[in-house]
């Protein structure tokens, strides 16, 4: 049985709108495939079993605070292990150094 999660809106690091834009290199993901999500601003890997309508199916493999690159073990109701359902509307790339430096750097 999976955990019902309601993912962040991945906003500009969406990998479906990357892809609406500049379709080459799209491919469905896959078993055992890595995918990121965000959660609670934590990132979430998850290693995909299976894909079923545009979901991906699969077991959160780790959370990361974006910022600090620290691993958790649980984060809200979502804990290392739990298996999971993430839509490919929810799906998000990796922040990259450069971006968390561009957001330490804008006033809050």
């Amino acid at each position: 049985m999976h955990k019902h999660v309601e993912w962040d809106d991945p906003g500009a690091d969406s990998v479906m709108r990357h892809y609406e834009r500049n379709p080459q290199g799209y491919s469905e993901p896959g078993p055992g495939d890595i995918l990121s999500a965000r959660y609670q601003g934590v990132v979430v890997r998850i290693k995909v079993e299976a894909y079923v309508d545009g979901t991906s199916i699969g077991d959160v493999a780790a959370l990361i605070e974006p910022h600090s690159g620290k691993r958790r073990k649980l984060q809200g109701k979502l804990a290392v292990g739990d298996t999971v359902r993430l839509p490919d509307a929810s799906r998000a790339f990796e922040p990259r150094p450069a971006d968390i430096a561009k957001e330490d750097e804008e006033p809050h």
